[in-house]
């Protein structure tokens, strides 16, 4: 239960695909101008993560490590083209919004790294573990950079997310202020660069108090002077 713990704790903050390990990036920015679609884009990395570390976990002791590489990149191939297929199928308006970047999860480093590094070493459950974990820290990521930039941008929050991901979504949709004229900076790419350097140093400082509380916590406390 313990070793679980630490790899949500990995995928949801030490070691975040977006603010620990700066990968996929260009979906990031591309998608993230609502909480909508980073939501979107989020939950359908997250399937293929969570689907690619189970698939290679379990087959794993049938791959050779000549062909792994080619081998890993035709099952995660095959799992995002399912993932496109269901979309397209069931929550069309968003296949729309998200478009070319669905079939390029692919070549999302994330998901083959986690393949590569931990999915092809580990059995089954905690690939699976590891795969949530990593999906879910790169989804919250993702929501909350769309959050920031459909806020500044727009004033509302998770607008059309009843036309995006179903009706049952519809309570997320939020406007804050009405005939707002926007802030158009941060609906452009240059508005997700600077929410995520804010989220960074964000998160660098908040680690660096935390490992400060910690040092101080294990200091030894002064020692007492001999009685006379």
């Amino acid at each position: 239960m313990n070793d679980y713990r630490g790899i949500f704790a990995d995928g949801l903050w030490h070691n975040n695909v977006v603010l620990a390990q700066m990968l996929a990036l260009c979906p990031l920015m591309a998608v993230t101008t609502t909480a909508t679609n980073g939501l979107g884009m989020g939950l359908a990395t997250t399937g293929v993560l969570l689907a690619a570390n189970v698939v290679i976990a379990g087959l794993r002791r049938w791959i050779t490590q000549e062909v792994r590489i080619p081998v890993f990149v035709l099952l995660i191939a095959a799992l995002v083209t399912l993932a496109d297929m269901a979309i397209n199928a069931w929550l069309h308006e968003l296949y729309k919004v998200l478009g070319l970047f669905i079939p390029l999860i692919v070549v999302n480093c994330a998901v083959l790294g986690r393949a590569e590094s931990f999915a092809s070493r580990q059995p089954v459950r905690a690939a699976a573990v590891d795969g949530l974990a990593m999906g879910l820290g790169y989804t919250l990521a993702l929501i909350v950079i769309g959050g920031c930039r459909e806020l500044l941008g727009s004033a509302t929050l998770f607008a059309g997310a009843s036309l995006l991901l179903g009706q049952r979504f519809a309570f997320l949709e939020t406007t804050l202020i009405h005939d707002y004229q926007g802030f158009l900076l941060m609906l452009l790419p240059p508005g997700g660069f600077l929410v995520l350097g804010f989220l960074l140093a964000g998160k660098r400082v908040l680690e660096q108090r935390r490992r400060r509380v910690e040092r101080t916590a294990s200091a030894p406390g002064p020692m007492s002077s001999p009685a006379n």
